[in-house]
């Protein structure tokens, strides 16, 4: 799962990039509102962190010119600001969730996961889909009541493909959400993690449709 984080304070997005990393999130960082918008107009992500004390435009700013193009990527606004009018101000733009700085980073995991959860239209973490279970928690995958030892991007693509079984993701979507700016990404790394997959678990698990994209079959099972 791709995220955004849009901070200026640069010792606190270094210390959550370490946390989220940890927690197998691909994390991109921007610190500057203008800078934001051009990459959420362009790019794909899962989820925003979004502080709204920005340079070049502030957060609100962000957020409004997000949801005017009809993107409902789903947005935890991040900031000291902690009058009721602010909150008010945020929601009413668009925001999911709001978080009065200083936070626990747990407590920040555990509403990424929960909004997470929302926005895939489930009560659960887990998801069973046919012959699998899938935890994102624990990124553990059981097929057939066997677990199965996937890497962070092999789980990360099987995550985005099973919440929308039977959706065609076209290969330039899933690749965004695969890989950060900072990753070097070989031109045939995807179809590697679908072939990797295919192998682990059942190779009529993912469909190709040639010239289109990849889809994960609704049953799931082999």
């Amino acid at each position: 799962m791709r995220l955004l984080l849009i901070e200026d304070d640069i010792s606190l997005l270094e210390g959550m990039r370490t946390a989220l990393k940890s927690e197998g999130y691909i994390l991109d960082c921007l610190s500057d509102g203008l800078q934001a918008v051009h990459a959420l107009r362009h790019e794909v992500f899962d989820l925003v962190l979004l502080d709204l004390g920005l340079p070049g435009l502030d957060g609100l700013s962000v957020l409004k010119a997000l949801r005017a193009e009809g993107k409902v990527t789903p947005v935890i606004i991040l900031t000291a600001r902690d009058a009721v009018t602010d909150r008010v101000a945020g929601l009413d733009y668009g925001a999911d969730d709001y978080l009065i700085k200083p936070f626990d980073i747990v407590e920040l995991k555990a509403r990424i996961r929960a909004l997470l959860r929302r926005s895939a239209g489930r009560a659960r973490s887990q998801l069973d889909l046919g012959a699998l279970q899938i935890d994102p928690g624990s990124q553990a995958v059981i097929c057939q009541g066997v677990p199965v030892n996937l890497t962070r991007r092999e789980f990360g693509l099987l995550w985005e493909l099973a919440n929308q079984p039977g959706h065609v993701f076209t290969r330039d979507h899933l690749q965004q959400l695969l890989y950060g700016w900072d990753d070097d990404v070989e031109s045939n790394a995807l179809e590697v993690h679908v072939h990797h997959l295919r192998k682990k678990l059942f190779p009529g698990l993912i469909r190709t449709l040639r010239g289109v994209g990849y889809a994960l079959d609704k049953d799931a099972r082999p």
